[in-house]
């Protein structure tokens, strides 16, 4: 007997993509993606749940140095699929059992639209619960990097600003990061793409070379 059973698959946006544009509630008030931090960079992530103790950790680490991504030029924008009545019971229980003060927008995704349009929601993993994933949105709506953590594994802090600083360096100055770049190491300079660039290359004494189709610089 054939199988008619059919699985309803989201698609996951991609790096270069247009951020998908969405309307939703947050802890902050009334959002549209397309609206939000205008000229800056986004940040935004998602949790599986309010009042567990790995998102506790990760959304605490964000609120801790959101101070280092104002001073990218970066906006945060949490989400979960939670009420915004669970966002502000929990924002405001780790306020007076730690200190600290998630003072972000949390977009409370209760209808998982939000997640399915980014491809939070991972069947596999859990149909419920969206999956720790970070999406990396420049100040033109575009997807530049993203990050996907299962339900278990808490995300690395440091990487995330150091990806997002990179990217920016990269941006401005039209170069590449080689493995474990971070501010102040030197960076990778484009490839030669002509004989010309080539010999250029060669007799440029202004960059370190390991041989002309890799040479790096310090800005």
């Amino acid at each position: 007997m054939e199988n008619t059973e059919t699985t309803t698959v989201h698609s996951m946006p991609r790096i270069g993509d247009k951020a998908p544009d969405f309307k939703a509630k947050t802890t902050k008030g009334d959002m549209q993606m397309v609206d939000f931090a205008k000229n800056k960079w986004i940040v935004m992530f998602s949790h599986p749940a309010d009042f567990t103790p790995v998102c506790t950790t990760e959304m605490s680490g964000f609120a801790i140095r959101n101070d280092e991504f104002t001073a990218l030029n970066t906006e945060l924008l949490g989400l979960s699929i939670d009420s915004i009545h669970s966002h502000l019971g929990w924002v405001n229980n780790v306020r007076e059992k730690t200190g600290v003060y998630f003072d972000f927008p949390i977009i409370a995704d209760i209808d998982m639209k939000v997640s399915k349009l980014y491809g939070m929601l991972q069947p596999n993993e859990s149909e419920t619960a969206a999956v720790r994933a970070v999406f990396f949105i420049d100040p033109k709506k575009k997807i530049r990097l993203i990050m996907y953590y299962p339900l278990n594994v808490g995300r690395n802090m440091d990487e995330i600003l150091r990806a997002l600083e990179a990217l920016q360096v990269s941006d401005e100055h039209k170069v590449a990061m080689p493995l474990d770049w971070k501010k102040g190491d030197k960076v990778i300079v484009p490839p030669p793409k002509t004989l010309d660039e080539m010999n250029a290359r060669i007799a440029d004494d202004g960059c370190e070379k390991v041989d002309f189709y890799l040479a790096k610089k310090s800005l």
